[in-house]
């Protein structure tokens, strides 16, 4: 290629060479071309959300790249494949729902549904006017707590997790998006160290069971383990979650659980429990909503 090259020929370029290597994506894309896109706009400095299409206004498609620059995005590239981290890792952020968050290795890269739900008003039918108290427990770095305390500007969220590490992260984004009045951070494992009395609680636990986790990508190897691992059956902490929730929650009170691909292991552990399955962008079978009342049935069956 000759000395400059479009932008559009890098990231045609580099998107070729991540399939080449086989690299593994999830964590914010899913094919190479959208995160080679990632990756180029990023190191160029671009915004991320730029035009690429050649009939588009603005598009920066056809803009040509120095060979200064174009060795640059080729040595992000070169990391990429490398180390196999996870694109969010190296650009140090990830985005949920166009909000960006800072990320680094402390803590798992966020991509919940849960963001989903918190924009498009799918949990709203389910809270009311006396909704004051959220809880984001496994807050990792902090997202889903600031995206509900922006989506809900009457609430306090209190953001928990187990992880130290992870609420250094979370402590970041809560200061960036000048929430610290209305986002608390706590450190807790599960419910243990938090009070009662939580009108909405977001959860997206460690559901990942063993066998899978045995065949995890390198990508997803790169994440704090702690974060993923939900046991044999992936469904540990939510067990844990399900015998303590029910007295933490506020009489009208609703958990939203992430599950992921586990909705098979998560109906054989608790076979008579009703839950609402919500629809996200990846199907209706991998975020659910559970009442304090069908919580409270669980524990005396």
């Amino acid at each position: 290629m000759s000395a400059a090259a479009t932008v559009s020929e890098l990231i045609r370029t580099s998107a070729t060479r991540l399939e080449q290597a086989g690299v593994a994506f999830g964590h914010g894309t899913t094919n190479a071309h959208d995160e080679a896109a990632w990756l180029v706009l990023w190191q160029l400095g671009l915004p991320l959300d730029s035009p690429l299409d050649d009939d588009a206004p603005d598009s920066v498609a056809q803009r040509e790249v120095s060979q200064e620059h174009r060795s640059h995005v080729d040595a992000l590239i070169d990391q990429r494949i490398a180390t196999r981290k996870p694109a969010a890792y190296l650009t140090r952020e990830a985005w949920l729902q166009g909000v960006a968050f800072y990320i680094d290795e402390r803590s798992i890269v966020p991509r919940s549904f849960i963001a989903e739900l918190l924009a498009d008003g799918s949990i709203d039918a389910w809270l009311s006017d006396q909704t004051h108290k959220v809880l984001d427990l496994c807050t990792g770095n902090g997202s889903l707590a600031c995206l509900a305390a922006l989506t809900y500007p009457d609430v306090q969220v209190t953001g928990a997790d187990i992880s130290s590490d992870a609420l250094a992260v979370a402590r970041i984004n809560v200061d960036r998006h000048g929430l610290s009045e209305r986002v608390r951070l706590v450190q807790s494992d599960g419910m243990s160290l938090l009070e009662d009395g939580w009108d909405l609680v977001l959860c997206n636990p460690p559901y990942v069971n063993a066998d899978s986790m045995s065949k995890l990508p390198d990508e997803y190897r790169a994440e704090p383990e702690l974060a993923l691992a939900g046991g044999a059956d992936g469904m540990d902490f939510v067990r844990a979650l399900f015998a303590v929730l029910a007295q933490k929650l506020n009489q009208d009170g609703v958990l939203v659980l992430e599950i992921g691909n586990e909705k098979p292991y998560f109906e054989a552990a608790f076979p008579t429990l009703p839950v609402f399955w919500l629809d996200t962008s990846s199907g209706d079978e991998q975020v659910l909503l559970v009442t304090r009342q069908a919580l409270e049935s669980l524990n005396k069956a």
